[in-house]
């Protein structure tokens, strides 16, 4: 596993900076209710939701880079929608907070993170190692924009912590296309279990956010 994979699971740390919701109900499963600073029935649903939707995004384009990488374009084609319609789910997962507008911003940032991911899985497919690099500076400076947008958004979301976040799983994104391609199986075994994992820090933390940020809608 890269250094930047490793580096980036170090937003673990996230979920402690948002208080005792984020730590209330964690990867383990719901706590029990025992105070009123406890997560609350709705914040659970949303997390769940919130998991769901993430988990979504990867099955559906780790799908897309597999039939890529078997040639079957039809497949291929097929999986993309689906990661298209996961899309807009996640951003409309925000609008009772943020507004359409707000939906809208993060759909042009999950659209750009696509088209990101798609170049890198084409150019991997075809062992084009400068396309590759290309992808991955988009993938670098969309995360950038990504953090911006929630940071700013919300200031329980540390840009810094959120940056690292989006470029770990641009980088568990890479991993898993060269592993597809190169027939590394095991590996993308493992690499898959960690952004499933990854995929859960993302969604635990964007819960935790705006639970505290918006807490009259969790009451």
């Amino acid at each position: 596993m890269s250094s930047i994979i490793k580096k980036s699971l170090g937003a673990w740390a996230l979920i402690a900076l948002l208080g005792s919701a984020a730590t209330a109900f964690g990867h383990e499963g719901p706590a029990k209710a025992t105070s009123p600073d406890t997560v609350l029935v709705k914040q659970a649903a949303t997390q769940g939701a919130l998991r769901d939707l993430w988990i979504g995004h990867i099955f559906w384009v780790r799908n897309v880079a597999l039939e890529t990488m078997a040639g079957n374009s039809a497949a291929a084609k097929a999986a993309e929608a689906e990661v298209v319609a996961n899309a807009k789910q996640i951003a409309a997962s925000i609008e009772p907070f943020y507004g359409k507008a707000g939906s809208d911003a993060l759909m042009n940032l999950l659209v750009e993170h696509y088209g990101a991911v798609k170049a890198h899985i084409d150019a991997t497919a075809a062992g084009d190692k400068d396309k590759q690099a290309a992808a991955s500076k988009r993938l670098t400076n969309n995360a950038g924009a990504i953090a911006d947008f929630l940071s700013g958004a919300n200031p329980n979301l540390p840009r810094d912590t959120v940056n690292s976040l989006f470029i770990g799983h641009a980088a568990h994104h890479m991993a898993q296309d060269q592993e597809l391609k190169d027939g590394k199986y095991v590996e993308e075994a493992k690499t898959w279990a960690a952004m499933r994992d990854h995929m859960y820090v993302i969604a635990d933390a964007l819960t935790a956010a705006i639970a505290k940020q918006f807490p009259a809608k969790f009451n």
